[in-house]
């Protein structure tokens, strides 16, 4: 396992991170508990989760994988340094009426929302900070998960980064926090944090959490240098792309057990025209190869100069264990061009 520096922090986490949306949906308490155990087991430092998790997210299942994570945490208080524990704070989203209690109210992220946010995933986390706090999505009109362009005519009145930061910086004092982050955000969204806290004295931004895989490259499409040049490194989500590139779901196939076989409606994002043959190439690639599919797929991800991270989710320590062996694949200049080949034939088809 190797370590890489999340920005100008002085958080080092494994290149493979503990992914926890399966849990208290796909997965049982006593299932997240001994994936927590497996990934320590085995070098991983980095926990991720969120206080929407799991999964598809539901008013009667939301918070539960951080009440999981978090009686882990209370059952072994001596080990709660170990690791780096990341959290997130919704959007604002007009599909999540019940976040945080409020029925009929939307989350969005005022001083208000922010704070209540933090404190209960603290006490859920049975924690007193977070290593990082990411902002799930931006309070923004943005393309959001498998949208691909920018309509200003859904615009609305945002609240300001800036204050965001203001807030985010009064947790940080407080030592409720000790890092903050990003997720599914844009180029310029990046930029203006990076900006504003330049400006304002306020804590910089150390990572972006979106999704990108062999099916969806778009993170190379600006926010790469970003990335580089900025020192605010990628945490990679969904690099199996919901597990089409493991093949599983070629030919229309649909597994016990399943994400897309339980909740066919939530990979929508990948419900395009373009990602079945997409797939397919990438799955015979890995076969002409030698190689699995998907631990192919997860060293591509972790081959990127940008990359801090990769996520990984798993329903059982079988997976579990199968995605972490994927440490051992190394790809080489041939197969690396060969990946590219097929990218250029299938250009982002889950975009």
């Amino acid at each position: 396992m190797r370590y890489n520096r999340l920005g100008n922090s002085e958080l080092k986490v494994s290149e493979i991170c503990l992914g926890t949306m399966t849990f208290g949906d796909q997965n049982s308490e006593a299932d997240a508990h001994a994936q927590i155990e497996r990934a320590l087991e085995r070098g991983v430092n980095f926990i991720d989760t969120a206080e929407l998790y799991p999964v598809p997210p539901k008013a009667e299942t939301h918070t539960r994988t951080e009440s999981y994570i978090g009686s882990w945490v209370g059952a072994n208080p001596g080990r709660r340094d170990e690791f780096v524990l990341a959290s997130k704070v919704t959007g604002r989203s007009r599909m999540l009426p019940w976040m945080r209690g409020d029925a009929g109210e939307l989350p969005q992220l005022d001083r208000s929302n922010i704070e209540r946010a933090v404190e209960g995933s603290l006490k859920r986390l049975q924690t007193d900070y977070l290593d990082l706090y990411q902002i799930h999505w931006p309070d923004r009109n943005v393309p959001k998960f498998g949208e691909a362009r920018f309509d200003p005519d859904r615009d609305w009145d945002a609240n300001p980064i800036h204050e965001q930061l203001e807030v985010l910086a009064d947790l940080v004092e407080a030592g409720k926090v000790r890092y903050i982050g990003l997720s599914n955000e844009t180029p310029w969204g990046v930029m203006e944090f990076v900006r504003l806290a330049a400006e304002h004295d306020l804590p910089r931004v150390v990572s972006i959490q979106n999704a990108y895989n062999l099916l969806n490259r778009a993170f190379e499409d600006g926010l790469d240098e970003i990335a580089y040049r900025e020192e605010v490194p990628l945490l990679v989500y969904s690099p199996l792309a919901f597990g089409h590139l493991t093949g599983k779901y070629l030919d229309g196939a649909a597994p016990d057990g399943a994400r897309l076989s339980l909740y066919p409606e939530f990979g929508n994002r990948y419900a395009k025209p373009g990602v079945e043959p997409a797939s397919r190439a990438y799955v015979n690639l890995a076969h002409e190869a030698g190689l699995d599919p998907a631990p192919m797929a997860l060293a591509f991800c972790r081959h990127q100069p940008f990359t801090a991270s990769t996520i990984i989710g798993a329903t059982s320590l079988e997976q579990l264990d199968s995605n972490l062996d994927s440490l051992e694949v190394t790809l080489d200049d041939d197969l690396l061009a060969k990946i590219d080949e097929v990218h250029r034939r299938f250009t982002n088809p889950a975009l």
